[in-house]
């Protein structure tokens, strides 16, 4: 394992008019900033767009400058709409683009609020629908596509009255476009534009922007408000927009009412989609007059989590997962758990096409029907299986595949020291069932459930559900056990909540988002609490190219993790904090080679815990 070997803002007075005072986020096209207007004596907000390349070429600053006044004609084209963000202005500043927007007190973006106080009623989110549709109608009517719906681009202020969330908003124009005024589209055709979870498939498939595609991002967005995440949400993007494009969205179990429109808005097929007046009309009827004060709003049964004791309604499994009672089921899964809608034939033509592009820039999890075995009471998951007792929580195993990974079903061996053997995976929970034949139906999707968040936090793994056999079903305590194994190679260690603090890792594969590390050299890492004094944190991964040798990795890991995993995205002042990069053989045994990308300090000195 190997360590890889702009200036704050604040106070700054932009255009001889806008003080600085505090950075109110970040993404991926710049900064926003609350700013002190000196010449009307108001606060706005002032969105700094920047370049990843210091030195950006002039065809790169052309563009983006370009992009900025785009977004600036098509905002103010809205001014004054009541769901719209005021912007007054775009300039520029020692060589680089600012808008000057509406400061709205007391924000709140959909994304965040879902984070904080969890997901919403589907009247709550049916009242937030209505708005944002009048948004977007308002600039369709213009020919102006958003392009962009999410979560993250929709606040929620207080309102004249003091309602909490009152006021809603649609923001960030930064990719809408006039397909209709023969405007230059300022992307490169091999970029998507959007946020792949949220993208419409026909978006993802090289189609142009439509209101159809709006109003299947709105979709998305809305599903995110009553489930608390993306219909599509996946452990990458190219998982993400894989899933876009081929599966159909998670059932959601919290919509309620909001479960028809949701399902409407979510059609593969934009000539399948409802208009923006049907869609209208399906939100208006489920906002009560409660909706109109927000805090007062009662919940819709739909939107409430299952009560202690009482299962929620099972969805139906995945293809392929079907058993006839006499063996075990070892399912690998990735993707939604329900059987796929047909799409229309030109449809899937289109989109098999386009995704043949995608499978060419990496893999594709799919889920897979696995051999069946008999099995017997000192045999709970079948011979095939091997184990003669039942799977333990947190044991560590190893894998060996009939042939190709993934493909049959693994013999299991156990493995107690989950580091002496780098194991392939570890039992990360259990799903009870009231008989085998459920355990075989529902434990599967169940597993996928149960092992999300994990899975999202590492870089490489797939779930797999070990289902006891009908004759070993009490045998092994008739539940399932939910085991993540690498997907390509051994995790090299215990995962998750599994690992010890001060542990040592010994391989990449079992760093996972947000670990903080204690960097004894650069090679050598232990795992940290985050409440510490630490040396740096994970933030993500990224892939270098097949021909890269783990040698040439050590010396180029930190630039790309800078230009794929930048600190500045996540909030570290890039005048501060500086990218940080892992390697590990594992890594390029197993042909993957993905990179861990951190942050750390410029000076080389000590993080704190609230840092992170």
């Amino acid at each position: 394992m190997h360590s890889g070997s702009p200036t704050s803002g604040v106070g700054r007075i932009i255009a001889g008019r806008y003080l600085l005072l505090n950075r109110l986020g970040s993404g991926g096209m710049g900064h926003v900033w609350l700013a002190h207007d000196q010449r009307l004596v108001c606060e706005v907000a002032l969105k700094e767009i920047v370049f990843r390349d210091p030195d950006p070429s002039g065809d790169e600053r052309e563009a983006r400058v370009a992009r900025a006044r785009a977004e600036a004609r098509h905002a103010a084209g809205l001014r004054g709409h009541p769901h719209v963000v005021t912007v007054h202005d775009v300039l520029e500043h020692e060589g680089l683009p600012w808008i000057v927007m509406e400061y709205v007190t007391g924000a709140v973006d959909l994304k965040e609020l879902v984070e904080t106080r969890g997901p919403l009623a589907p009247a709550e989110c049916a009242r937030i629908g209505l708005a944002v549709l009048d948004a977007l109608t308002a600039g369709h009517e213009r020919g102006v596509m958003h392009r962009d719906v999410k979560p993250a681009n929709i606040l929620l202020a207080p309102d004249r009255s003091g309602a909490p969330y009152g006021r809603i908003l649609l923001t960030d124009y930064g990719i809408s476009v006039q397909p209709d005024a023969g405007e230059t589209r300022y992307t490169l055709a091999s970029v998507l534009v959007g946020t792949s979870g949220y993208l419409a498939p026909e978006r993802a498939t090289g189609g142009p922007p439509t209101p159809a595609a709006d109003l299947f991002s709105l979709g998305c967005t809305l599903y995110h408000g009553v489930e608390g995440h993306g219909p599509f949400e996946r452990e990458s993007h190219l998982a993400e927009v894989t899933a876009v494009v081929m599966e159909e969205p998670r059932p959601a179990v919290r919509a309620g009412a909001l479960g028809p429109v949701l399902q409407a808005l979510l059609v593969k097929d934009p000539g399948r989609r409802p208009s923006a007046t049907e869609a209208e009309a399906e939100l208006s009827r489920i906002v009560t007059p409660q909706a109109e004060a927000y805090a007062r709003t009662q919940t819709d049964l739909g939107s409430q989590p299952p009560s202690a004791g009482v299962p929620a309604a099972p969805a139906p499994p995945p293809p392929g997962f079907g058993t006839d009672g006499f063996g075990p089921v070892v399912a690998s899964l990735s993707g939604p758990a329900h059987r796929r809608r047909e799409l229309p034939r030109a449809l899937r033509a289109v989109l098999a096409a386009a995704l043949g592009l995608v499978l060419a820039l990496g893999g594709v999890w799919y889920a897979m029907a696995h051999q069946k075995s008999g099995g017997d009471a000192a045999s709970p998951y079948g011979s095939a299986v091997g184990l003669s007792a039942p799977l333990g929580d947190g044991e560590c195993v190893l894998a060996d595949w009939p042939g190709d990974r993934f493909q049959g079903v693994p013999r299991l061996t156990p493995d107690p020291s989950c580091r002496d053997k780098a194991p392939d995976g570890q039992v990360m929970a259990f799903v009870a069932a009231a008989s085998a034949d459920e355990a075989r139906r529902l434990g599967p999707a169940r597993c996928e459930e149960r092992t999300q968040e994990i899975r999202e936090r590492l870089a490489d793994v797939r779930s797999v559900a070990v289902v006891p056999t009908g004759a070993g079903f009490e045998a092994a305590g008739r539940r399932t056990a939910c085991v993540v194994l690498g997907a390509h190679g051994p995790v090299y260690g215990p995962l998750g909540d599994r690992r010890k603090a001060g542990s040592d890792f010994t391989d990449t594969a079992n760093m996972q988002r947000r670990d903080c590390l204690q960097t004894r050299s650069d090679r050598d890492a232990r795992l940290v609490s985050c409440s510490g004094p630490h040396d740096e944190q994970v933030l993500g991964f990224t892939r270098l190219g097949g021909d890269v040798t783990l040698t040439e990795a050590r010396t180029q890991s930190d630039a790309a993790c800078a230009k794929d995993v930048p600190p500045r995205d996540y909030g570290f002042d890039p005048s501060v904090y500086t990218s940080g990069s892992w390697t590990s053989q594992g890594a390029w045994k197993s042909g993957t080679h993905f990179v861990v990308c951190t942050v750390r300090k410029q000076n080389g000195g000590t993080m704190e815990g609230d840092e992170s």
